[in-house]
């Protein structure tokens, strides 16, 4: 799903909104997740799930082209974690 298919969503489930206010909130919830994670702070949404920077170390890795070993600096990741509601539904659907 992308972010025009969440809007498109929004506005089918909330018809009494305005597209325009409905843009404005999504990006307005969308843009407090970026910054509270690009200042190191957890995000958790009840039954969703949360997300967490974590840091992976630097490593050494191999090109699998050349076979070159290589220094993999030490990045920040989006990590995240499902909520229960989540994993209830994702999990009780057979596959």
């Amino acid at each position: 799903m992308k972010k025009s298919d969440l809007l498109n969503y929004l506005i089918e489930r909330f018809p009494y909104l305005k597209k325009k206010d409905l843009h404005t909130i999504l990006n307005g919830t969308f843009e407090a997740m970026t910054d509270a994670l690009s200042k190191g702070d957890k995000v958790e949404i009840r039954g969703l799930g949360s997300f967490k920077v974590k840091v992976k170390k630097s490593r050494k890795a191999r090109n699998p082209k050349t076979g070159v070993v290589v220094e993999v600096p030490e990045k920040r990741v989006v990590h995240f974690k499902m909520g229960k509601v989540l994993k209830k539904k994702l999990f009780s659907r057979p596959v």
